[in-house]
């Protein structure tokens, strides 16, 4: 039997599938590639909260249609961090994480062309959810090693315990399900 739970994201009503994680926990999943609307609404309200920025910055992950709607409507361009290199990435850096969804430790790359992209610039790191912020850590190692500074870290939803944090920008809370 499928589970979901009803949440008002930016305005927009959505029913999120309860997947389970372990024996105690349940998350929410949040899939943006199928919710243009949410998208949208959730990339203006942030872009509203957020300071000022020179490049966006992304994981690749499901956050990619929000950081290309934070740019198209900012005017300013985004960078999508890697999980695997590519052939027209030279010389490229690496960070590990380890995030809640996956189940083994990930490198995020960024290649020579986009390191330029981003040193010495005010860097607005977008994702869908923030939940143990790991992936934000990596990230902000990265931009260090690559000389950019970074504004902010902003997301749709913040999960479980990383709504009570002061430092990122979100615009609602996703509950964690214990059993």
């Amino acid at each position: 039997m499928r589970k979901v739970i009803e949440l008002t994201i930016a305005g927009v009503k959505c029913e999120l599938e309860l997947c389970k994680v372990s024996d105690k926990l349940d998350i929410a999943a949040f899939i943006l590639f199928d919710s243009v609307d949410v998208t949208v609404a959730a990339g203006k309200q942030l872009l509203e909260r957020v300071p000022d920025f020179d490049v966006i910055l992304t994981p690749e992950a499901k956050s990619i249609p929000l950081a290309y709607e934070m740019a198209r409507v900012s005017g300013k361009p985004y960078v999508v961090i890697r999980k695997g290199t590519k052939v027209y990435m030279t010389n490229p850096v690496c960070v590990d994480v380890r995030s809640i969804t996956t189940d083994r430790v990930q490198k995020l790359y960024l290649g020579e062309t986009d390191v330029e992209r981003l040193k010495g610039k005010r860097i607005l790191v977008v994702d869908d959810v923030i939940s143990t912020g790991e992936t934000l850590l990596a990230i902000e190692q990265l931009v260090d090693q690559i000389g950019g500074e970074v504004v902010a870290n902003c997301a749709v939803l913040a999960e479980g315990d990383a709504a009570e944090r002061d430092d990122i920008i979100f615009l609602e809370k996703l509950p964690l399900f214990f059993k």
